[in-house]
């Protein structure tokens, strides 16, 4: 039904090209069809699917040097949310920066479907522009970091996905433990104490599509997760260890235990800890940790999020220091 529905809308793609800093903005995204993702056991759980497509900046230099790619949702994230706040330094590095979003909100590519059509923007994004497919890297938040994970764990094992040649990866406060996050998620139910949207969602999404729970199916869960301290093997950890790896945490372990009475397994500083440490194990030296204490935030930027704390600049040198030899 959904592919009939598909074939009887007139799908409208949009092309806006602006001037900001000198550089030009392209947007194009599909019509959102009328559909809607179940998201729970409810009458109502549902959400209306959102626009897919993507949204490019191309600096005011016409030679590209390197691309910086976010996998955005274009709906909570308004189309790239995070991946403009570095428009600025990418322009001035020469580096476009591309941000993706595939027809699914809050999209966490449990499907394969997902990964496809991301992998399809790409290349469309890549060749439209004629953009060099080398000095990659996968950036962003929550969930623009998982599916990042994610596509590069897919594109290692299917032959048919847009191959990128990814030069490094940042990462910034998300799960990468889902069988961590699972049990999180049923202590944050048993005890009441927060919205539990959230919890039930993510809990919904990930029992329907990996077949149930970790109790009952843990196997599912650790080959979801690129790293998982309950998977003994540690069987995507080599998916990874080739690329050098900023990872970026805002731990607030007093304000979680006192608005939200979490413990320190319920946080996801522990996912990127131990997913550093298998790493390195595994002989990757090129890792680094950078943790916001409470300390070190000025008070009127406490509330913001960890990626906001970044210092774009310092981050953009990072990246060029990583930078391939043309």
């Amino acid at each position: 039904m959904k592919t009939i529905r598909r074939l009887l809308i007139v799908m409208s793609i949009t092309i806006h090209c602006q001037s900001s800093f000198s550089q030009q903005i392209v947007t194009e995204y599909q019509q959102a069809i009328s559909d809607s993702l179940q998201t729970g056991v409810g009458d109502k759980d549902y959400m209306p699917y959102i626009q897919s497509g993507y949204t490019l900046m191309l600096p005011s230099d016409n030679e590209v040097k390197g691309v910086l790619i976010f996998l955005e949702d274009s709906g909570y994230d308004q189309k790239n949310k995070s991946a403009k706040t570095l428009y600025e330094q990418a322009n001035n590095s020469r580096f476009a920066v591309l941000s993706v979003s595939t027809e699914l909100p809050f999209d966490f590519y449990l499907t394969s479907s997902s990964i496809t059509s991301a992998s399809e923007l790409i290349k469309k994004a890549f060749t439209t522009h004629n953009l060099p497919n080398t000095n990659v890297f996968f950036l962003g938040p929550s969930l623009t970091g998982h599916r990042a994970m994610q596509y590069i764990k897919a594109m290692k094992q299917r032959s048919d996905l847009f191959y990128l040649n990814i030069t490094g990866i940042v990462i910034c406060d998300f799960t990468l433990d889902w069988t961590r996050k699972w049990n999180q998620h049923r202590r944050d139910i048993r005890i009441d104490k927060i919205n539990l949207w959230e919890p039930r969602f993510i809990n919904y999404m990930l029992e329907k599509h990996l077949g149930g729970s970790p109790k009952t199916n843990p196997d599912t869960y650790h080959e979801f997760s690129p790293y998982s301290f309950f998977d003994k093997e540690n069987r995507n950890i080599k998916l990874y260890s080739e690329y050098p790896l900023r990872a970026y945490s805002k731990p607030d372990i007093e304000y979680r235990l006192n608005n939200q009475y979490r413990t320190l397994y319920e946080n996801n500083l522990t996912d990127i800890v131990g997913f550093l440490a298998e790493l390195r194990l595994a002989g990757n030296d090129r890792t680094d940790l950078i943790i916001f204490n409470p300390q070190d935030i000025k008070p009127q930027k406490f509330k913001q999020s960890t990626w906001d704390l970044i210092d774009k600049q310092e981050l953009m040198e990072w990246i060029l220091s990583q930078k391939q030899n043309e």
